[in-house]
């Protein structure tokens, strides 16, 4: 086995995953000059000149300020565990311990493992599910109405809520009417905008809206997901009419490093001046239309894809031709092709913002030959999961894994309360949440998961003893 640092070595394969720069070839301009200078000139502390994403004063703090002034925002800090942490942050300045917080039902894990933090109890909205690709899809207002109609009681206040948009696919919520919608309900909304940072930037009369502009009061940037910074650097904004300055604050005190890495604070100041140049704009627009054009060309030549509101997320519909998305994706990896998210039934490439030359030939060979491999005949599709409804775990999380617990295979799980997450990474979105009593469907449900996924689904789980 080769160590890590002989895997870091440049690679020949084409790389349509995250990050979004394509190892290194769309990384901002200025970033690209400072990563050829001396190697580890820029690995710094956070000396008086440089500051921090907390500190008053410095670098730091000036590009903050200014970012969120541009952005019409009151504050913005930068993060260097990526969104990940900025969303702990955020969900912990909102709920206090004891209290709730609305979450969609596709909500990211690390939400989960905030509210274990800050002994939070999570009220769980449902979203669509593609029974056919076998994930979930983007929250509309009318379900979300349906939704808080009755307002949900979790017996504790509920302090906030969280919503994804766009999701990890590309699917894109209605998120103007659902801000409005909680809003109206006295709640301050943040949004998990990591996969659509681009959209914030974009000036596309057709391109779905960002949350930025949409009203919410904290904004989740990922800035290697769906903007061309290094891994790890995302950006939180803030409107303080609903949730205090302060609180925020003292959250990101609780969550983010006290060594923040130089080298990421400045890809985040770069990333997001490059988005805010008229040359992004310009690139953006071409890749854009180049990626519409590549799925149109793939189409006309019997690639098939399932539609996405975002034509940098590929969805290849391997499920239709009798293929699994885990076996296509190994099948790639071969050919030299580096895919974002292998599933039961699809495969989902990242297209991402570096140039990939051939990529249409190559693809269409692929799909050639995995067309041969498969029989022609559609793989069954995923059952609906049994989370219809909104759903409010019987234990906090934290309240679920500190009592004792017991291993038992899923068959032998109904009507027990879970100890452990189930939580297929990537996409990081939870079937099942410690504190969620398993009902007889769900035990059901998740045992066909295991089936078609066993590495991601375990067949054993903990529950309370």
């Amino acid at each position: 086995m080769p160590s890590l640092l002989e895997l870091l070595r440049p690679d020949r394969r084409l790389a349509l995953h995250l990050p979004v720069h394509g190892r290194g070839a769309a990384l901002p301009p200025l970033m690209q000059r400072l990563l050829r200078q001396s190697p580890g000139s820029w690995d710094l502390p956070e000396l008086p000149e440089i500051g921090g994403p907390l500190e008053s004063h410095g670098a730091v703090a000036t590009s903050q300020a200014r970012l969120a002034e541009a952005m019409g925002f009151d504050h913005c800090w930068f993060g260097v565990n990526g969104a990940t942490g900025l969303l702990q942050a955020g969900l912990l300045a909102m709920a206090q311990p004891g209290e709730a917080v609305l979450l969609p039902r596709n909500a990211h894990r690390s939400l989960i493992a905030a509210c274990e933090l800050g002994g939070v109890m999570p009220v769980f909205l449902p979203v669509p599910f593609f029974a056919d690709r076998g994930h979930a899809g983007a929250m509309t207002a009318e379900g979300l109405r349906q939704s808080l109609d009755p307002w949900p009681d979790p017996g504790r206040p509920i302090a906030g809520a969280v919503l994804v948009h766009p999701t990890y696919h590309g699917y894109s919520a209605e998120i103007v009417e659902l801000i409005e919608l909680l809003h109206s309900r006295g709640l301050p909304v943040m949004v998990d905008e990591a996969h659509g940072t681009h959209l914030a930037f974009n000036a596309e009369q057709d391109s779905p809206v960002s949350a930025l502009v949409a009203g919410a009061d904290l904004v989740v940037h990922s800035l290697h997901k769906s903007a061309p910074g290094l891994a790890q650097t995302a950006v939180l904004w803030h409107r303080s009419q609903r949730l205090d300055h302060e609180r925020v604050q003292r959250s990101l005190a609780r969550i983010q490093t006290t060594s923040p890495s130089s080298l990421l604070l400045a890809s985040c100041e770069t990333t997001l001046d490059w988005l805010l140049s008229s040359r992004w704009t310009s690139l953006f627009e071409a890749r854009r239309h180049q990626a519409n054009q590549l799925i149109h060309a793939l189409r006309e030549q019997g690639v098939l894809f399932h539609p996405s509101d975002d034509p940098l997320r590929l969805i290849l519909a391997t499920g239709q031709i009798g293929v699994s998305g885990l076996d296509a994706d190994e099948f790639c990896m071969r050919q030299g092709v580096i895919a974002e998210l292998p599933e039961p039934l699809c495969l989902t490439f990242c297209f991402g913002f570096a140039r990939h030359r051939g990529l249409a030939k190559r693809l269409q060979r692929i799909w050639q030959a995995l067309a041969r491999e498969g029989d022609g005949v559609p793989l069954p599709v995923i059952p609906d999961p049994p989370l219809q409804s909104t759903s409010i775990p019987e234990l906090t999380p934290d309240e679920a894994q500190r009592l004792p617990h017991c291993i038992r295979p899923l068959a032998e799980c109904a009507d027990q309360i879970a100890a452990e997450l189930i939580c297929p990474y990537p996409p990081g979105v939870p079937l099942l949440v410690p504190g969620e009593r398993i009902s007889a469907e769900r035990s059901q449900w998740l045992q066909s998961q295991h089936q078609r996924w066993p590495v991601q689904v375990p067949g054993m789980v903990k529950v309370l003893a």
